[in-house]
């Protein structure tokens, strides 16, 4: 579909004070390939360390150094195209993109331009009451980044940190296809998403490994484009939406008042909520582009490619479908476990050869709570898929009711061990003997003639009789017998 043509839901349409307007969206992330060596040496591309201890010759531009491709790099830029569902270009060309700044020692970055290695593919991102939206990819192309000027060293000198200086980029450059703050930030949770179940980019945005260019514009519904303004370099989806409406706003105010929108860059200012003029917008033709003599065309091999393709993963679109097929989850269960590739695996140990929505249960309520409450990942958490597992079985045979199950997470939790081995030294069986069970309910009974009285009159009240039998059995006491032989006996 023409990115022009698609018309946003009134409800994100924005009022101004002469009507509505509509915000268009499109979007240019930088995604750090995750590699050991940068994109043109072998230098070091791990996060930190001390200023400039990541730096070859070839990142520093001493002359005479020539790059060299990282293959690997390539590799990865080719499955998360694959993985965007985007063409993958065969032949494709690096270029030199020249503008000066002091982190970037060579004068120019290699690049590329008309001939990327991914050419176009598509995200679909899921909204709101079930809606979903495809949103056109225009290209993924390989690039190096820049270094980092560091200016609270030295009250008079700025100093240059390039450790980040050849570091692999890719950019992912989105068609306008997007509408509203909400779709820009389900699209980079997406693209985040991907990349990570890929494992080509770690999407650590606190560490600049993943980071966006927002292009915005707004326009009277179902008009023509209107000029944009790009916002630079966003590193947090919570700022991109708040980023989104400044600008969109300002806009707005801009066009209404008579004036008219200049392209240019823009920053935005977290701490003010507000973007602010950076410069002119620069075109292709200001940075000069050609190919870069000391690198040759990249060819790629159509057997390469298809290697590629065949060890790819299951990318959450696939796993999610296939969990609402396979274990009978809801949509929202699904996403919530899907939203990691760890989680996912951890969810499908828990549930093979179990009931999948009541392992879906424990994993999201109990075990996810828990991880949130404590600031705790996946990846750490102390109770593990064979001892989660573990209490499900216990529950599924009805040795334990859902109650102790809850007291026994606890336990596995702070001090380990085996559910069963848990429950077994511990006394904690639940009681199915249903002799046991009509004892304490008479003793209830016996015990509250006001409230049996209040309960025929008033059948939700049998609630209260549950409560006190479990207590008195001390949440051993199998619920479901509890609640027959109290309608029984109550005669309800």
């Amino acid at each position: 579909m023409n990115s022009e043509l698609r018309v946003a839901d009134k409800k994100d349409w924005l009022k101004g004070a002469t009507g509505d307007w509509e915000i268009i969206i499109g979007m240019e992330v930088h995604a750090q390939v995750l590699s050991k060596s940068k994109l043109f040496s072998g230098a070091s591309a791990e996060y930190g360390g001390d200023p400039n201890d990541h730096v070859s010759l070839v990142d520093a531009a001493m002359p005479g150094m020539l790059p060299v491709i990282n293959e690997f790099c390539v590799e990865q830029a080719v499955k998360t195209g694959l993985g965007l569902k985007a063409q993958i270009n065969r032949r494709s060309v690096f270029d030199r993109k020249n503008y000066f700044y002091p982190d970037l020692p060579q004068g120019y970055q290699i690049s590329q331009y008309k001939q990327p290695v991914v050419g176009e593919g598509v995200v679909r991102i899921d909204l709101d009451e079930g809606r979903s939206v495809d949103v056109g990819i225009e290209r993924l192309h390989l690039e190096q980044d820049a270094g980092k000027s560091l200016h609270d060293q030295h009250p008079s000198m700025s100093f240059v940190d390039l450790n980040r200086s050849g570091v692999a980029l890719m950019e992912i450059v989105s068609k306008p296809d997007m509408r509203s703050p909400d779709e820009a930030k389900a699209y980079v949770t997406k693209l985040r998403q991907i990349m990570r179940y890929l494992g080509t980019c770690d999407g650590n945005m606190e560490e600049g490994s993943l980071r966006a260019d927002i292009n915005v514009s707004v326009r009277r519904p179902g008009e023509a484009f209107g000029t944009r303004c790009e916002i630079k370099n966003v590193n947090s989806i919570r700022f991109m939406g708040q980023a989104i409406v400044y600008e969109a706003k300002r806009q707005i105010g801009i066009l209404e008042d008579g004036g008219k929108i200049d392209q240019e860059t823009r920053l935005f200012d977290a701490r003010k909520g507000e973007t602010r003029s950076m410069r002119s917008k620069e075109e292709a033709h200001d940075y000069r582009y050609f190919p870069d003599p000391d690198l040759l065309p990249l060819e790629l091999e159509e057997k390469w490619v298809e290697r590629i393709r065949q060890d790819l993963p299951e990318l959450p679109d696939e796993k999610r479908a296939r969990f609402v097929k396979d274990y009978g989850l809801s949509a929202y269960d699904a996403d919530v476990l899907i939203a990691e590739a760890a989680s996912a695996a951890y969810f499908e140990d828990v549930a093979k050869g179990r009931d999948g929505k009541m392992a879906a249960n424990w994993v999201i309520n109990e075990l996810f709570g828990r991880l949130n409450k404590e600031g705790k990942d996946i990846e750490n958490t102390p109770v593990s898929a064979v001892q989660l597992g573990g209490i499900v079985d216990l529950i599924a045979a009805g040795t334990i009711s859902g109650k102790i199950a809850k007291d026994i997470f606890e336990i596995v939790w702070s001090e380990g061990g085996e559910p069963a081995e848990i429950v077994e030294k511990r006394g904690l069986k639940q009681v199915t003997d249903t002799g046991a069970i009509e004892k304490a309910v008479d003793q209830i009974i016996a015990a509250n003639p006001d409230k049996v009285e209040q309960v025929k009159a008033k059948p939700t009240m049998l609630g209260w009789f549950v409560g006190q039998v479990m207590k008195t059995t001390g949440g051993k006491a199998n619920p479901q017998a509890v609640n027959e032989i109290l309608r029984q006996k109550l005669g309800i």
